[in-house]
């Protein structure tokens, strides 16, 4: 029988407990616990979870993998605004207690015990703001500008929104948990864009008119342009922070309903892609990119998915 040795050209060396900082492929002997550890990395995948009660689109999201919150969005034919709010547990969602206002376009942060959703559309476009303390919705101030499909990020008690129709696509808005204040406007004025991180380190990117790239971070002030997104579009989604965020869906082109990308505080990789094409869905906002979720979309779409990335582990095999 060929040796390890025989094969490789040198042995696995053997200590008395794991060496830190291994290298993808590292192996090596523990005699203390008579095991053979590897160096093992797990490729970034999307898998499937539980299927949103009420298929639909233009939602927002709060939370993480674990602890989402989905609210409002519509579905067509025929239109339908909805005030549903579904929170998520890692498997399955359950209703819980509505939106005071049904709309769709629905900008949302936080998490599902501290959720903050605000803006969208009745008929009319809405400026109207909600606090969700996980048990149910109740109004606030509203924006200074009413407006609908805009971008978010932050928590309940510093909420940033930004972009967004109506009259001013490039305007910002900041939430101190009562009020709303505008602040320094994006660089680029569009609709329909995903936002990440807080409002003191914020990222905006995608949207439209047109399917835009355009990547912006946010510094509590200001907006500075980015390197732009590998694949343009529009009715996207995402969540993590400034220096670790994840986009995936959108549209067009139809590549773009599936497409993930991560950003890591200068520029944005491509990795895996989503089963099902989501433009106009949502994510949990609070979620790392490393475990995100995407759920929600265009066509009535009522499927969740579940992104883990890149899990550099260790792999044991008991010799003793």
């Amino acid at each position: 029988m060929s040796t390890y040795r025989t094969l490789k050209g040198y042995n696995i060396k053997s200590v008395t407990s794991d060496p830190a900082n291994t290298n993808e492929g590292q192996i090596w002997y523990n005699d203390t616990t008579n095991q053979i550890k590897v160096n093992t990395v797990k490729l970034a995948a999307w898998a499937s979870g539980g299927n949103l009660g009420q298929g639909r689109s233009s939602l927002a999201g709060a939370g993480t993998q674990t602890a989402g919150l989905a609210f409002g969005g519509s579905s067509y034919p025929p239109l339908t605004r909805y005030n549903l709010s579904e929170e998520y547990n890692g498997s399955a969602w359950t209703e819980g207690n509505n939106l005071n206002q049904a709309r769709n376009s629905i900008a949302g942060c936080g998490s599902q015990t501290a959720a903050l959703g605000f803006g969208g559309y009745i008929g009319p476009v809405t400026g109207k703001t909600e606090e969700y303390n996980g048990t149910s919705w109740a109004e606030q101030n509203d924006l200074n500008t009413a407006g609908y499909d805009m971008g978010s990020a932050g928590t309940q008690t510093a909420g940033l929104g930004f972009g967004g129709y109506d009259s001013h696509t490039d305007l910002t808005e900041e939430y101190n948990g009562t009020s709303w204040t505008e602040t320094n406007n994006l660089n680029t004025g569009r609709n329909t864009l995903a936002g990440a991180g807080t409002q003191t380190a914020g990222l905006a990117f995608g949207g439209r008119p047109g399917a835009k790239a355009n990547t912006e971070e946010y510094d509590g002030s200001s907006w500075t342009n980015s390197n732009n997104l590998n694949t343009a579009r529009m009715g996207l989604a995402g969540s993590g922070t400034q220096s670790a965020a994840i986009a995936f869906g959108g549209g067009p082109p139809e590549g773009a309903k599936v497409a993930t990308e991560l950003y890591d505080g200068s520029s944005w990789t491509n990795t895996s892609s989503m089963a099902t094409g989501k433009q106009q869905g949502a994510g949990g906002t609070a979620s790392p990119n490393s475990s995100s979720i995407a759920f929600g979309g265009g066509g009535n779409v009522n499927s969740t998915e579940e992104f883990t990335g890149i899990i550099d582990a260790v792999t044991s095999l008991d010799v003793s």
